[in-house]
């Protein structure tokens, strides 16, 4: 049996970016961009106004109220060649035009009478104001984002700005889904005596599209070595394989049995936590299998610990664990030493600090408490109590971080 940290560390040290594909960049959204984009010319590309106004000699300004006869008009999108400010003079000016030679400022509208042929400036003009210099942003041949960097909208804009319509991210991984058991049946028959429907291939789709891999649900494994055989020799073709259930020493638990015919080197079996013990972890060659236990509050506690920073590490991601924070409990908890163990937990925000309650009954059973979770605890291996009104280690589950 490996730790908890041991765990992890394993994982992904034999996990890797997969290759890299070139998409829309509105396609691009949520995905790591997998190569530097550099600048192929300035931004701005010229001088611009930053305002609907007038384009100015700061010059002819040192007494306000001053007067300037209008000369001329720029909109946005034209040239301004052979447009020039003369002294005494002003060019009406709109927001993104290039400035005319001589300007050496613009003053918005709002802080004119808004004269047609005669304008009036009614406050103080500064040399270089309201004027987007050329190159001010990003300079050609500057790389504006680097690799490694999530595209969010604020990227696609400058990806956009640059005429940058396909992008290089890395790939994202096929992860074949497959569970284990007789007694499963397929959503949407009713289950009858010795039955359960098998919500864990649901949930564990569910959790990988939620990383941006894409899940591939193949189906049950029965319990017998051919259907086994079958099902994960097709979970083999994936970029990574998720099982669950039988992976246990139980008589029907052939998941690990199979592998190891199949050609999987077992990398651990077993770790040290509570819940999600019989977990276990291989390699087919570079394809990562996560067997995680079967009962359904182990199977997301253990996705969300183990597989889920590895597909997002096989994404580019580079900072794949939820970050820790501290919270204080309003209850005392107690458990028993020698394994983490890992508790559902609702989050309130009180005096600057969290609070941390428990979600409910933690037997790995009931389901319902993880619903009603907001964060998960990482209580210390070796610590059996813990009091009320003492910090814990604590993360956000699923998109809780909204609580922030």
């Amino acid at each position: 049996m490996v730790s908890f940290e041991e765990a992890r560390s394993i994982i992904l040290s034999n996990v890797n970016a997969c290759g890299v594909e070139r998409v829309h960049l509105q396609d691009a959204v949520g995905r790591i961009l997998a190569e530097d984009a550099s600048a192929p010319w300035d931004m701005p590309l010229w001088d611009n106004s930053a305002m609907d106004g007038y384009a100015v000699r700061s010059a002819d300004c040192a007494e306000i109220p001053c007067k300037l006869k209008v000369t001329g008009f720029l909109p946005a999108g034209v040239r301004a060649d052979g447009v020039t400010v003369e002294a005494g003079c002003a060019v009406r000016i709109m927001t993104g035009a290039p400035t005319p030679k001589g300007c050496d400022a613009v003053v918005p509208v709002e802080e004119t009478d808004d004269g047609q042929d005669l304008v009036t400036l009614n406050e103080t003009v500064v040399c270089g104001q309201h004027i987007r210099l050329n190159g001010e942003d990003v300079r050609a041949g500057v790389v504006f984002v680097r690799a490694g960097t999530l595209i969010r909208p604020p990227e696609v804009n400058m990806l956009a700005t640059f005429g940058m319509a396909l992008v290089p991210v890395f790939r994202r991984p096929v992860v074949a889904i497959l569970s284990t058991g007789d007694e499963l049946i397929e959503l949407g028959r009713t289950p009858g005596p010795g039955e359960i429907v098998n919500s864990n291939i649901l949930s564990l789709a569910a959790a990988v599209q939620e990383t941006g891999a894409i899940p591939r649900i193949i189906g049950i494994a029965r319990d017998n070595l051919e259907s086994h055989r079958e099902m994960l020799r097709e979970g083999l073709k994936a970029d990574a394989l998720i099982t669950s259930a039988g992976v246990s020493a139980g008589d029907c638990d052939f998941v690990r049995d199979v592998l190891d015919e199949l050609g999987a080197s077992q990398l651990f079996w077993k770790v040290g936590v509570k819940p999600g013990g019989p977990t276990a972890f291989a390699l087919h060659g570079t394809t990562p299998i996560f067997s995680l236990p079967g009962n359904p509050v182990s199977t997301m506690i253990t996705f969300e610990e183990f597989a889920r920073p590895a597909l997002l590490k096989m994404m580019g991601h580079s900072h794949v664990l939820r970050p820790l924070f501290k919270a204080v409990l309003s209850e005392d908890i107690k458990k028993k030493p020698g394994k983490i163990q890992i508790v559902r937990i609702r989050l309130e925000r009180e005096n600057g600090r969290w609070l941390a309650s428990s979600a409910g009954n933690q037997q790995t059973a009931i389901l319902r408490t993880m619903v009603d979770a907001t964060a998960l605890a990482i209580l210390p291996a070796e610590s059996t109590r813990f009091k009320a009104g003492e910090e814990v280690d604590v993360h956000f589950y699923g998109s809780h971080i909204d609580l922030i």
